[in-house]
């Protein structure tokens, strides 16, 4: 670069005030440098050569600059000459007018980092796409960098996540990694897809390695697990993931909880007498009283009770005695303590119900699910006649990833099938993953007889074939990727679609069934 003094002068001084907002964005060719987030610079001459050097905490490089292409106050592009390449570059410096969303800089500084690690682990592989960037049309988030690579004839459909992303997102990968692989197969020209690969951090795979072995053969799936300090990537056998972690307790021992919780349970239900209203509505067959709308559980893993009035957790009785509150607000049920629990029941009975005019306020909306589960519980006919309604159990087995945002039940047929029935109230996009775990751990404990030794199903002669699974969602709240989702479960899973109508808390109704 041969530009004159006052040119050269000026560009050091735009890039100083740039640099100095903190509000630069680098790009080379089109590639936005989220690495160089931070940005430090230095113009030089080297002989003959101008060069610029740029560096951050996470990355440095120098170009030998060309020529200064454009230059205003919110853009500086220069052409460059990258070392050991023939042709020029073009490297941009932006001014940014907004702050970019949370959590985006370090999802494209992992991106860059995560380019050259595939690089020196498939040498003789070409990443031909890479990007963090959402598309929310196509149900893509930003949470994951998504992108594609061959070697030979042989392409790939890749996600990966970032070790400094929630375990959640690690959990969520399969999902959308399958929906990657569904629309790079529709949109590849040149090279069939062959499967998916999916990156994890090292140690987070064994849930996914376990969901991998429900999946279609029509899907080839490789799990990976990588470690960033130490530039490592190894293939991970989804054979060795081992048992599906989940726990079944024995129906003795439930009974045995419940029994002693009889006179806490008893004591709370007795507090406050149905309303008349509410007993009219009882007798025309909408709404339970409210002393029937409260529930009793043993709390999967303990020998806690809780207390729920219509699916919603407002007591709970332990070895200490008997508390209540919402949510982790918890006292001790005492005399002085009572006439607020009364209200408490009181405010539930009237917000909580089929007919509360305040279908905004926090106790009628607050976990649907649980509603929609007490009343599948009260009549499960109502969902299908199939089901034999004295054999319907909530979350048997426990599954040790906690709550997930759907319920489990599961269920038999007349004829002695099982069913897991997966409920969800508002639309979820994990929803057939989730159901997949579920029948995978079922099938597990059905197989092993775990069933019929802890006392489950009692009189009931079990069907040895695997279980059916029925996604039960309001009609318009199914997400627009479940069917997808669906085509790429091994077909031994039979999944029903089942709608309920929008109003359910109202009554059950089925809208469709597919």
């Amino acid at each position: 670069m041969n530009a004159p003094a006052d040119d050269w002068a000026e560009l050091d001084h735009a890039l100083g005030e740039m640099a100095a907002s903190g509000s630069v964005e680098v790009r080379e060719d089109g590639e936005w440098l989220a690495e160089l987030d931070g940005l430090h610079y230095e113009l030089r001459r080297q002989g003959k050569n101008s060069l610029v050097h740029l560096w951050s905490e996470e990355r440095n490089l120098t170009r030998r600059v060309l020529r200064i292409k454009e230059h205003s106050e919110d853009q500086i592009i220069l052409e460059v000459h990258r070392f050991g390449r023939l042709k020029p570059g073009r490297l941009e410096f932006l001014r940014k007018n907004s702050r970019r969303l949370p959590g985006r800089i370090p999802r494209e500084q992992f991106r860059a980092r995560f380019q050259r690690l595939l690089g020196q682990w498939f040498p003789d592989a070409a990443v031909d796409s890479l990007t963090a960037a959402p598309d929310m049309q196509h149900s893509f988030s930003g949470l994951y960098v998504r992108g594609q690579m061959h070697e030979g004839s042989r392409a790939w459909a890749l996600m990966a996540v970032s070790p400094a992303e929630e375990s959640a997102t690690v959990e969520g990968i399969l999902a959308i990694g399958i929906l990657w692989l569904d629309w790079t197969r529709g949109h590849s020209d040149r090279r069939a897809v062959e499967g998916l690969r999916l990156f994890v951090p090292e140690g987070s795979s064994k849930s996914l390695r376990e969901r991998v072995l429900g999946l279609s053969p029509f899907i080839r799936t490789e799990v990976y697990e990588f470690d960033e300090p130490e530039a490592r990537i190894q293939k991970m056998d989804p054979a060795d993931a081992g048992n599906l972690e989940s726990s079944l307790a024995s129906r003795r021992e439930i009974e045995f909880a419940l029994a002693g919780a009889s006179d806490a349970i008893a004591r709370v239900r007795g507090i406050v007498p149905g309303t008349a209203d509410a007993i009219e509505a009882r007798v025309r067959g909408i709404v339970p009283g409210t002393a029937d709308a409260i529930e009793a559980r043993v709390v999967a893993g303990t020998r806690e009770v809780a207390l729920s009035f219509r699916g919603l957790e407002f007591a709970r009785w332990t070895t200490d005695g008997l508390f209540f509150g919402l949510g982790d607000a918890r006292e001790p049920v005492s005399a002085p303590t009572q006439p607020a629990l009364e209200r408490l029941i009181r405010q539930l009975d009237l917000h909580r119900n089929s007919l509360a005019e305040e279908v905004n306020h926090p106790l009628y909306r607050r976990t649907p699910e649980r509603w929609l589960e007490t009343l599948i519980l009260a009549d499960a006919t109502r969902l299908d006649a199939q089901l034999n309604p004295a054999h319907l159990y909530s979350q048997v087995p426990a599954l040790s990833a906690g709550d997930r945002g759907v319920l489990d039940l599961l269920g038999v047929t007349w004829r002695g099938r099982l069913v897991v029935i997966e409920l969800k109230a508002s639309e979820d996009i994990q929803l057939p993953i989730q159901a997949l775990d579920y029948w995978l751990r079922v099938r597990r404990h059905q197989r092993e007889g775990d069933f019929e030794q802890f006392g489950y199903f009692n009189g009931v002669k079990l069907d040895p074939h695997p279980p059916l699974v029925w996604l039960v969602a309001p009609g318009l709240r199914f997400h627009s990727a479940t069917d997808t989702l669906l085509k790429y479960l091994s077909p031994e899973l039979q999944v029903t679609r089942i709608g309920l109508n929008e109003n359910w808390r109202r009554g059950l109704e089925i809208v469709f069934r597919q």
